[in-house]
């Protein structure tokens, strides 16, 4: 080989030595210039119009997840590369503290939400009162009550809460109709597949084809809190995020959709 072919063959060798260092931080600059959010599904109207606000004033891009909090939780569990993770309540955000998958510094609660009783636009049942005496399995007929799936999704979890302490649980849960998420609830009672449904006052305010018969009253079930929490393996770009969700710009958007802000807004 000539000193020249040599030459040229080092010269080769060095630049895609250094060419891979580069490329490297490139791709690390472009995902911090994205992020991905695991968010509960009952947020996904708000905080799309958040994400959008966020990423107009910074530049980043916003991706987001939605579903029952549980899934969200287990899929962040499995390795799912999740920045931030909004729960729709306690337990599944206390589930990642304990397990490591979040950082505890970050987390704050957020929001606050109300349990109703939803019926299809167009039927014939007005309002009641939820009390230990309704008969709420009589009110749905022969349908069902759609909700989320006591036994892990939060919304289910708030409705079995409250049904207990109300009495009603015995004759109302042979009527359920436990699905993944708030939203697929939502999607029966507004598809008229379930004459009632329990939700977030925040969903059926975003569904025009269902109307709200009754607010469940506060102290049967937990109060319905939103924590918010980066995950340790957070991009940086998180920690606007994070302050963004406590500006004034989003408590606004917040409270447009009928959720109540806990957090003081930063400036």
């Amino acid at each position: 080989m000539s000193q020249r072919t040599s030459f040229f063959a080092a010269l080769a060798a060095l630049l895609v030595f250094c060419a891979a260092p580069l490329a490297a931080q490139a791709q690390r600059n472009a995902q911090d210039k994205s992020i991905l959010v695991f968010a509960a599904a009952s947020m996904k109207n708000a905080l799309d119009d958040v994400d959008a606000a966020f990423a107009k004033e910074t530049d980043i891009a916003v991706v987001a997840s939605y579903d029952a909090s549980s899934a969200l939780m287990k899929q962040i569990e499995r390795g799912a590369p999740a920045d931030v993770f909004v729960s729709a309540d306690l337990k599944w955000m206390d589930y990642g503290s304990e397990k490591k998958l979040i950082d505890d510094k970050t987390r704050v609660n957020l929001l606050g939400n109300k349990l109703v009783l939803i019926a299809g636009k167009d039927s014939k049942l007005g309002d009641v009162t939820i009390s230990p005496g309704l008969d709420l399995a009589g009110l749905a007929g022969e349908g069902r009550i759609a909700t989320g799936d006591v036994r892990a999704v939060p919304v289910g979890i708030y409705a079995k809460a409250a049904l207990e302490k109300l009495g009603l649980w015995s004759s109302v849960e042979p009527k359920l109709a436990m699905v993944g998420n708030v939203r697929a609830a939502l999607v029966l009672v507004a598809r008229g597949e379930a004459p009632l449904g329990i939700v977030y006052a925040t969903d059926a305010k975003v569904e025009s084809a269902v109307k709200v018969i009754a607010t469940f009253p506060e102290d049967p079930h937990e109060p319905i809190v939103y924590p918010v929490a980066a995950t340790p393996t957070a991009m940086p770009s998180a920690a606007l995020y994070l302050t963004f969700l406590r500006s004034a710009a989003a408590r606004a958007i917040f409270e447009r959709y009928g959720f109540s802000v806990l957090i003081k807004p930063v400036s």
